[in-house]
C-alpha cells in the first residue's frame, strides 16, 4: 500500500528537489576571468563583435543571454550543477526510507562552498532533503596574475611558435592536480597547448579521446621553448 502521492516517499521527494535544483541554476555573468578574456580578445574581432564586447554596459544582458545557451561557454560565466549520483532503494518490492544523491558543482572563483549550500537549500525549497558537503571537497582555487612573469613566459612562448596568436587569460574549466600547488607557488598556469575544437570538446574524459599527431608535436615544440625562455630570464 505505497502511499498516494510521491511527497510522501523518500525517491519521489528526492526526485523533486534535485528537479528543482538543475532548474535553478546560479546565474550567468561576465565578471572576473571572463571579463578580462573578453577585454582581451574584443580588439582582435570583427566590427560587429568588438562593438559588441568593447561595450557590455549596454550589451551585457544579450551577451550573457547567449553565452549562457552554451555547455562550454555558460561554465565560464557560473558555477556549473551536475547531478552525478543518486542511490535509493534494495528491492523491488520495499520502499526505501532514505535517498540520497551527489551532486558536483565546479566552484567559480569569487563563489564559496557555503553559498552552493545556501543556494542549494534555496532551490530545495522546504522539504525534509539535508544537504552536507562531501568530504574532501575544496574551495576554488587562486586566480593567476597576468601581470607575472610565468603568464608572460606562456605568452611569450605561444608568439614565437604561433606568430600574432592573441593570448588572453580564462578559467579552467576542470579539475586539476594543479590546485595542490597553490600553498606553494604565487601563482598556478593551467594551461595546455591542445587544438579542441567543437568535435574535440565532447571526446575529453570520454569515447576516442585523442589528439593529432600534429598537434603532438606543437606540444613538445611548446614546453621545449618555454624552459628555454625560463631559462634564459633565469640566468643573471
Amino acid at each position: 500500500m505505497p502511499p498516494p502521492t510521491a511527497k510522501q516517499t523518500a525517491i519521489g521527494m528526492l526526485s523533486a528537489a534535485l528537479g528543482r535544483l538543475e532548474d535553478k541554476q546560479f546565474p550567468v555573468e561576465i565578471r572576473g576571468l571572463a571579463a578580462d578574456m573578453f577585454d582581451t580578445l574584443a580588439p582582435e574581432m570583427n566590427l560587429l563583435n568588438r562593438v559588441v564586447l568593447s561595450n557590455l554596459w549596454l550589451t551585457k544582458p544579450i551577451v550573457e543571454s547567449q553565452l549562457a545557451k552554451g555547455a562550454s561557454t555558460a561554465a565560464l560565466l557560473r558555477t556549473t550543477t551536475a547531478l552525478t549520483v543518486v542511490n535509493a532503494g534494495e528491492r523491488d518490492n520495499v520502499l526505501p526510507g532514505r535517498a540520497e544523491a551527489q551532486v558536483n558543482f565546479r566552484v567559480q572563483p569569487g563563489v564559496t562552498s557555503d553559498d552552493v549550500v545556501k543556494h542549494t537549500l534555496l532551490a530545495v525549497g522546504e522539504s525534509p532533503i539535508k544537504v552536507e558537503k562531501k568530504p574532501g571537497f575544496a574551495e576554488p582555487s587562486k586566480v593567476a596574475r597576468t601581470d607575472a612573469p610565468g603568464y608572460q613566459a606562456i605568452a611569450k612562448t605561444l608568439r614565437q611558435l604561433h606568430g600574432d596568436m592573441v593570448v588572453a587569460p580564462s578559467l579552467m574549466l576542470g579539475g586539476t592536480d594543479a590546485r595542490h600547488f597553490d600553498d606553494v607557488a604565487d601563482n598556478v598556469y593551467r594551461f595546455s597547448p591542445v587544438r579542441a575544437g567543437a568535435s574535440d570538446l565532447p571526446r575529453f574524459h570520454g569515447t576516442n579521446e585523442r589528439i593529432s599527431t600534429a598537434n603532438y608535436v606543437e606540444m613538445i615544440q611548446f614546453y621545449f621553448q618555454l624552459l628555454r625562455n625560463v631559462n634564459a630570464d633565469a640566468k643573471p
